[in-house]
């Protein structure tokens, strides 16, 4: 029986070898259309060769494995991480590689959690990439143990410390606030800026919201991502939102906010083509994450209830053992959101 194209082939090299049976498989061409190789092994018997060929086409990795560097590991990996991820996570995987150039040529059997911490404390980076760089030192050890590559994940024994930056968020001032209330009707999704800031929800939970999501008449919205504290957490509108809630209502899309083509709309998308345009036309210098940063801001500065704010900013210590909204809590929830102006 002929094996398929791309299979792999064993033959029987001239001389007196004592293995004299090479199995091999295509992987590429190189400029001038030569086919170029990898070698599974050299083998006693034509058996053997092909057995080897066999285990090599179920686990490519597992000839590799002792050769395989930490940057030819991120390129066989990313191959499929970065088909359902967008351009700004797949943006951050490739500057956390590029800033540990160090481990790229090194064997990835050979790293250890020394090399690792070596490599975060030369590359001069902020807590924020660390944090990346760290993420993308776990996905490759996961990547590498499923395809045992590696037995032990080392990088869990790798910390980046405590963030003891200042932070650099900045909310918006009422004045600005004010600002876009008054240019609303003439700049084309101002209003979404105002929704973030009087929800505290991030980009990529506005850009999930469903009409199902939104209930106007009980003036909530159900919403949220991240963490389980955050997921599916009830937030109660403010009065000076549901215009623009409504008016987007009415067009009745499948997402609150879509693409030109009607589609749910990505981060990327909404930033480049609406957020920071509108930054930059209205002489504003503000990040999306300063929308929620404001919500919190103005909760704390209106003394709303503590449990509220964390209730309606979703975090971690409102746990999911927690979750259960009563009536009673949602009119609470309304009761600190009307504190703001």
């Amino acid at each position: 029986m002929r094996n398929p194209n791309g299979y792999g082939s064993v033959y029987k090299l001239s001389g007196n070898r004592r293995k004299p049976f090479i199995a091999r498989k295509t992987i590429g061409w190189d400029e001038n259309v030569k086919q170029l190789y990898q070698t599974v092994g050299y083998y006693e018997s034509r058996a053997l060769a092909l057995l080897a060929l066999a285990e090599y086409n179920k686990n490519p990795f597992t000839v590799e494995a002792s050769t395989i560097t930490f940057a030819d590991l991120y390129a066989k990996w990313n191959v499929t991480k970065f088909e359902d991820i967008s351009r700004t996570a797949i943006n951050g995987y490739k500057a956390s590689f590029e800033a540990v150039k160090d481990l790229h040529d090194l064997r990835f059997v050979d790293i250890r959690a020394p090399h690792m911490k070596d490599s975060l404390k030369k590359c001069g980076k902020g807590y924020g990439m660390l944090r990346k760089i760290k993420v993308l030192f776990n996905q490759l050890f996961e990547y590498a143990m499923q395809n045992d590559i590696v037995s032990k994940d080392y990088s869990d024994f790798v910390s980046i410390g405590k963030n003891t930056e200042e932070s650099s968020r900045t909310p918006f001032t009422k004045a600005e606030i004010d600002r876009l209330y008054s240019v609303e009707s003439e700049v084309e999704w101002v209003d979404t800026i105002l929704i973030m800031i009087y929800t505290g929800l991030r980009i990529g939970e506005l850009i999930l919201l469903q009409p199902k999501n939104i209930n106007i008449e009980e003036r909530t919205i159900t919403g949220g991502i991240k963490t389980d504290a955050g997921k599916d957490r009830i937030i109660p509108i403010h009065k000076k939102i549901i215009p623009f809630l409504e008016k987007r209502l009415s067009e009745n899309k499948d997402f609150l906010i879509v693409n030109n083509q009607y589609k749910k709309m990505k981060y990327d998308n909404y930033y480049r083509e609406h957020f920071l345009p509108i930054m930059e036309q209205l002489g504003m210098k503000h990040k999306p994450h300063d929308c929620r940063h404001t919500f919190a801001t103005l909760l704390n500065n209106a003394e709303a209830n503590k449990t509220s704010i964390k209730k309606m900013i979703g975090h971690a210590s409102f746990t999911t053992t927690e979750k259960t909204y009563t009536h009673k809590d949602i009119e609470e929830l309304k009761k600190a959101i009307d504190l703001l102006d």
